[in-house]
């Protein structure tokens, strides 16, 4: 259980959070970390550590690549803690966005390869539903969901700008096309928002322009080796949406 009585849980991070850098101090420092890479790098044949400790930025920051980048750099020091930490054992874990899929790793329902190999496939389908430039996604502080809400509606003006996620009472996420997103932020300022502004993100991630991907993926996603109790849930769950897995950045 960890920590005394303290229950833990461990929630692991998704697009958005990658920087050039990430994971390299864990490889150095640790053996189980570096191995994780190693295998990242032979599960996707091609150099996947490389490009998250030297970049170039541009390149890390393609969906293709952000989304093995950064299930690598989390198994990475999550193996990297089973070693340093092993008194931090978690009752739960779970994932935001492209977390879930570092999560259902880390709780042993999907294999680290197979979770490579899907997120990079999922990237792909996600950018060429989507090609750079044309969305974005932006990140809203201080107004309630509503108000978000109504800044989506105005700003769309026949694009698409809709309320992707739900961070809490005090952050709403909206994805859409770029001229609609940036017509919110302007819009979001004015109206008095905290803080209104755009994602490190590639593409307009769960928005309606996400669902080109869907036909693409879902065989994927249901030809993976998924134990059995996860695959029910997670399977469940991505029925009801149009691209995998569930909230942002």
């Amino acid at each position: 259980m960890g920590l005394g009585r303290k229950k833990i849980a461990f929630m692991f991070p998704g697009q958005g959070s990658q920087k050039v850098g990430m994971g390299r101090v864990w490889a150095d420092a640790v053996p189980e970390a570096r191995a994780a890479f190693e295998e990242a790098d032979a599960a996707l044949g091609f150099p996947l550590s490389r490009l998250c400790w030297e970049g170039p930025e541009e390149e890390l920051g393609l969906t293709e690549n952000t989304q093995p980048a950064l299930v690598a750099t989390s198994i990475a020091i999550h193996r990297s803690l089973s070693v340093l930490a092993p008194q931090l054992v978690p009752v739960a874990v779970c994932g935001h966005s492209l977390g879930e899929y570092s999560a259902l790793v880390a709780a042993e329902s999907l294999g680290f390869a197979d979770a490579l190999r899907l997120v990079r496939r999922r990237g792909q389908l996600m950018q060429e539903a989507v090609p750079v430039g044309v969305g974005a996604m932006a990140a809203v502080i201080g107004m309630d969901p509503e108000a978000i809400a109504a800044i989506a509606a105005d700003a769309a003006q026949g694009e698409v700008c809709a309320v992707a996620n739900l961070n809490g009472l005090a952050q709403t996420v909206l994805a859409g096309h770029k001229g609609a997103i940036d017509r919110a932020v302007a819009l979001a300022k004015e109206r008095g928002a905290r803080k209104a502004t755009l994602l490190a993100v590639s593409a307009p991630f769960h928005s309606p322009l996400m669902r080109p991907a869907r036909p693409t993926m879902t065989p994927a996603t249901f030809t993976t080796d998924v134990r059995q109790a996860a695959r029910d849930a997670w399977v469940s769950k991505q029925e009801l949406t149009p691209i995998l897995p569930s909230k942002p950045i």
